[in-house]
């Protein structure tokens, strides 16, 4: 995902809050021994520029345990393929700590790529319920959640109100107002994410679960995508497409696309992270001030969004794991979440910053996000997950595209699951 380039300014402010962390006995933990020494931290390419300050922070108050930051491309599938190149190298490689999607930490974990971590070191009931799952593998700590996600569906508020209509809430709701609406203002209805790629998985997903049907169960052991609800998830989609309300565009759309035509004006509806709703609202977006944020709909009611997000977890043959996991520690401590928020428009963990007023004030849609985590569902957890997605992606895209029917799509999804997960 993108974010705008956040600026420099701040970085006082940011080291006082720093300094106040490491006075206020945070580190009262620190002893010499071993397990002690700089660090790499590699992430995907950090567009806003939060996490280097971040960083600095931890730098200068920890001289010996130096971390160094590598941003490896944005694209999540890039950033999958050059941290798994590394990691299969099978000595210590180039990254102590890893940034990982929420989705690669049970493939990392049942590869031996990553090593468990102890919960006692880490304030895991100070986070949202549902983020701490993403974490775990076989009911083991792998990582730690460090940024969460949910998909909300953006509208133009200002087009509804002239309307008189309330934003979406179920999908018939959505396709109506996408069908009679939106052409009356020269707009585009509604798209999301539909090049095949992980974003593609990702709305598949969404409309999966939120006609209550599952992809994997039993963590990828057992296929169950052959459902009825799988049907309707996906037939949803298809039929937005071939009616038109889904503009044909939007299966060339990524986060960045679809966040672009929306911010440009040229949609009236968008399913989109929450980065969108920033980026939109910004001085200088031709929407700003015009619009609002809601759940994504569902057949009945509110859907259910994937739990998006990155993990924090420490390389296997890293010759510094207790730094390591300090450093995970830290980047999960409350003024650094915070910070997260603020400076790089990225959902913290920390449950109470999503009541704090202030912060409530500023971004005026964490109560609609908050409440999109906690009943957001994992994309289907699997140790081959990145062959799980790609086939979602391919056969969805067809489906979409106009090659397959939804009944045909799932069962051809069921039958390619079943021979990727050897089942």
């Amino acid at each position: 995902m993108r974010w705008i380039r956040a600026a420099g300014r701040g970085l006082l402010v940011l080291a006082v809050i720093m300094t106040g962390y490491v006075a206020s006995g945070a580190q009262a933990d620190e002893v010499a021994g071993d397990g002690r020494g700089p660090l790499t931290l590699a992430t995907a390419g950090d567009l806003t520029g939060y996490l280097g300050p971040l960083l600095q922070g931890w730098n200068r108050t920890h001289p010996g345990e130096k971390v160094t930051l590598v941003e490896l491309p944005d694209s999540a599938d890039e950033t999958h393929a050059q941290m798994t190149t590394d990691l299969r190298g099978g000595d210590r490689g180039r990254f102590d700590v890893l940034n990982i999607d929420v989705n690669w930490t049970s493939e990392f974990a049942a590869a031996g790529w990553i090593r468990p971590l102890p919960r006692d070191r880490f304030p895991l009931k100070s986070f949202l319920p549902p983020v701490v799952d993403t974490a775990t593998y076989e009911g083991r700590l792998y990582a730690v959640p460090y940024v969460t996600n949910a998909g909300l569906l953006l509208y133009r508020r200002d087009i509804l109100a002239k309307e008189g209509v309330p934003p979406p809430r179920t999908w018939a709701e959505l396709e109506r107002d996408a069908k009679t609406i939106a052409p009356k203002y020269g707009l585009g209805g509604y798209a999301g994410q539909f090049l095949p790629y992980e974003g593609l998985t990702v709305n598949a997903a969404e409309a999966v679960y939120s006609a209550g049907g599952t992809i994997l169960g039993d963590e990828g052991t057992r296929v169950t995508v052959d459902s009825a609800a799988a049907r309707e998830g996906i037939g949803f989609l298809v039929r937005g497409v071939r009616e038109g309300w889904i503009p044909k565009a939007a299966l060339t759309y990524k986060e960045e696309e679809s966040k672009q035509a929306f911010q440009d004006g040229r949609l009236l509806f968008l399913r989109n992270w929450p980065y969108a709703y920033a980026v939109a609202s910004a001085r200088g977006s031709r929407v700003a001030g015009k619009i609002g944020a809601v759940p994504i709909p569902g057949p009945d009611g509110p859907g259910t969004s994937v739990l998006g997000g990155s993990d924090l977890a420490v390389n296997s043959h890293t010759r510094h794991p207790d730094s390591a996991a300090r450093l995970i520690a830290y980047l999960t401590s409350a003024p650094v979440q915070r910070q997260v928020l603020t400076r790089g428009a990225l959902p913290p963990v920390r449950a109470a910053l999503y009541e704090d007023p202030a912060l409530v004030r500023r971004f005026p849609y964490l109560p609609t996000l908050r409440t999109a985590v906690l009943t957001a569902a994992p994309r289907p957890k699997s140790a081959r997950y990145d062959q799980v997605s790609l086939v979602v992606q391919a056969v969805v895209h067809d489906a979409l595209t106009g090659h397959e029917t939804p009944a045909a799509a799932v069962r051809r999804l069921a039958r390619e699951l079943a021979a990727v997960s050897g089942r």
